[in-house]
């Protein structure tokens, strides 16, 4: 009986009757080999524990075998459901992820890019800041080779590989599904200016009012961060307008969660009186009382999106740039029932 542990390359070649070079192409994903033959190769180097040497391979092809991830927070539900699907991906490949958390402050991620050691990467996943002023220093790591894929929050500005959530889309069935429930007056509390996520979110919002010929007043879309307190701040905002909205749509659920505290502190009905729809389906949404309605992200496949599309890069010379946008999900629940 083979011996799980210690098993070489030899052993999965020897066990499926193929060659060593074909069962090495096959864990590198070649373009040679089919998928028939790479799932075999898997499922038997699974079955007999094989664990393929990174570090003998990396020194063979030049590689570190690791990826760098750039991303404004960890706690935060969606970033770590990204996380967890590139981690699945990475691993897979056997990659190793290395975490750079900016804390979403334009500085600080203008610092990690600047002191970034590129000879310890093979690539860089990267979500940046709410206000970030760095594509200069992503636009320098690109042109010096080494693969770039942005996710989430991107730059227009760049040209690379990019994995979105469809953001007009969403955003227009999230204005809808209000319009739909009977409300007539409906604001945006949104992100901050110039960002590709606020301007699409901002965007849909805006052809589902026009669609519906309903009014879309200026005072009515606020533009601030994406906190929570953003977005209780933006609620006493548009309390203070003359004519006042019977609907919030929030960039994000965090600032929908802030809408509905603040609300709750002005005594106003959350659904009677005044809708709130978010974006995202964070697990906050079910528990907060009333029950937020939302637009569900595909958090978890942007990471294995994203994943997958920078290790080609990494591996594939020429690898054109790519865009891949993934559609979202609305979820309708207490907050905007009349």
């Amino acid at each position: 009986m083979m011996r799980h542990q210690n098993t070489t390359i030899k052993d999965v070649a020897r066990s499926l009757g193929v060659s060593v070079a074909t069962v090495s192409r096959a864990m590198r994903d070649s373009y040679d080999v089919s998928q028939e033959t790479r799932e075999k190769v898997l499922r038997m180097a699974s079955k007999l524990n094989y664990k393929p040497n990174v570090n003998a391979q990396g020194l063979a092809s030049n590689q570190t075998y690791n990826i760098g991830i750039i991303l404004p927070f960890i706690t935060n539900y969606y970033f770590s459901t990204v996380i967890t699907g590139i981690q699945e991906v990475a691993w897979s490949k056997g990659y190793n992820i290395i975490l750079y958390v900016t804390d979403d402050s334009e500085e600080r991620e203008s610092s990690i890019l600047e002191n970034l050691s590129l000879s310890r990467l093979d690539g860089l996943l990267a979500c940046i800041s709410s206000h970030s002023r760095s594509c200069e220093y992503f636009q320098k790591i690109i042109d010096q080779g080494t693969p770039v894929v942005f996710f989430d929050r991107i730059p227009a500005m760049i040209k690379a590989s990019k994995v979105m959530q469809d953001d007009s889309n969403g955003a227009f069935e999230a204005a809808e599904h209000l319009i739909h429930n009977g409300y007539k007056r409906i604001s945006h509390i949104s992100g901050p200016i110039g960002f590709a996520l606020t301007e699409n979110r901002a965007n849909g919002y805006r052809d589902a009012l026009k669609k519906h010929n309903l009014p879309i007043r200026e005072e009515w879309i606020i533009h601030s961060g994406f906190s929570q307190i953003h977005g209780e701040q933006d609620v006493f905002k548009l309390l203070q307008c003359e004519q006042k909205p019977d609907a919030i749509f929030a960039v994000n659920d965090r600032k929908a969660v802030g809408a509905i505290l603040a609300l709750k502190k002005m005594k106003i009905k959350i659904g009677k009186e005044m809708g709130v729809i978010g974006f995202t389906n964070d697990p906050v949404c079910s528990i907060i009382s009333p029950q937020l309605s939302t637009i569900a992200e595909p958090a978890f496949e942007i990471g294995t999106k994203s994943a997958e599309l920078l290790i080609q890069h990494i591996t594939k010379k020429n690898f054109p740039a790519n865009e891949i946008v993934l559609p979202g999900k609305l979820i309708a629940r207490e907050s905007t029932v009349r």
